[in-house]
């Protein structure tokens, strides 16, 4: 019977030793997809086009308007709030109900294929922000 000592194992890589890409990678993810969120919900906010005469074309009502500009300014704030890990999670939530509500609209009005580019874009964004973020910013 032979013995293994734990001087033979390699050691397991210390949760603060992520590699530097990711950490990168995840603060560009972050920075394009907060700065969707902000521009966005300022331009719902302000019923500036072209989001805001496509959505009372698809017979959205206009106030949606003011809560989508409201919701999207509020999550650009908590993904780059230190902290709050639970909101982070809603916010991330948020931003993809939004996303993927734009997808369908998009589908469902039989509007051209090309308005997909853009959500689904923002939406690997987001979702690669969420994989990404590192662990204080988790639940």
């Amino acid at each position: 019977m032979s013995r293994t000592t734990t001087a033979s194992r390699p050691a397991a890589p210390a949760p603060s030793a992520r590699p530097r890409w990711r950490a990168g990678l995840y603060w560009t993810a972050t920075a394009l997809l907060v700065g969707e969120c902000a521009i966005g919900g300022a331009m719902d906010l302000l019923r500036m086009p072209p989001f805001y005469p496509v959505m009372i074309e698809l017979g959205y009502p206009s106030y949606l308007s003011t809560i989508m500009g409201t919701a999207k300014i509020a999550a650009a704030v908590v993904l780059v709030a230190p902290h709050l890990p639970r909101l982070k999670e809603w916010a991330y939530a948020g931003v993809m109900i939004d996303l993927l509500g734009a997808i369908a609209s998009t589908v469902a009005a039989h509007q051209p294929l090309s308005g997909l580019v853009a959500p689904f874009a923002f939406a690997g964004l987001a979702l690669l922000s969420w994989a990404l973020r590192p662990p204080t910013r988790r639940l």
